[in-house]
């Protein structure tokens, strides 16, 4: 399929989705072709390389169709995508990917599992959310407890101007850092107003520094 014939087939695809779905069509290891949508870029270039840890890195990778969240390491914003491969005689030549924005919740409240039933907590009273022990533990002003979603859920969910991933196990509510130390283990170590000590990774400390403007 040659690319115009290609990029004008991805337009009328485009058309099926609403104005918030991004397109991106591509080979095996570079995009080809990207259409942003009104409320998601990804800032994607023909000839840019298809990097891991993308929703097109994974189906490419598993040979099949792939559709989860992808937290915002890679491109700077979580997104949901749907990426499909395409094949010809019998091998893998590429991907169609459907990049869809992250989830809008109305809720303003986390309700955590303690274990003599749940409490209702404003996001305001969040302190950090922690995984461990496969469970996501949320830690408040007043409680802690459980919650069923992810990390990763947590991160499409909570609001980008108070809560940024710093680490694959912590998200942190910014309005609650006490300090931020360097560290030789990790990028920067957080100390939080009840003296939890949290480490920013080096894959989640650029994004860090560039919210925090340092």
């Amino acid at each position: 399929m040659e690319l115009f014939n290609a990029s004008t087939l991805i337009d009328v695809i485009g058309e099926l989705f609403s104005d918030e779905t991004s397109i991106v069509l591509s080979d095996t290891k570079e995009y080809l072709y990207y259409q942003p949508s009104k409320r998601i870029d990804l800032k994607i270039k023909p000839g840019d390389p298809i990097l891991e840890g993308t929703i097109t890195y994974k189906a490419l990778l598993a040979g099949q169709k792939v559709s989860e969240y992808i937290d915002r390491d890679v491109f700077g914003v979580p997104y949901y995508g749907m990426a499909v491969p395409y094949s010809k005689e019998g091998e893998i030549r590429g991907c169609v990917t459907a990049v869809f924005p992250t989830l809008t919740n109305a809720m303003s409240v986390i309700t955590i599992k303690k274990s003599d039933g749940w409490v209702p907590v404003p996001f305001t009273d969040v302190i950090y959310i922690e995984a461990k022990e496969r469970k996501t533990f949320v830690i408040t002003k007043e409680n802690v407890g459980t919650h069923t979603n992810t990390l990763n859920e947590f991160d499409f969910l909570l609001p980008r101007d108070s809560f940024i991933r710093c680490h694959r196990s912590y998200i942190v509510n910014v309005n609650y850092i006490k300090e931020i130390y360097p560290d030789t283990r990790s990028t920067f170590i957080l100390k939080m107003i009840d003296d939890t000590l949290v480490p920013v990774s080096q894959t989640h400390a650029s994004y860090f520094r560039k919210l925090l403007g340092f």
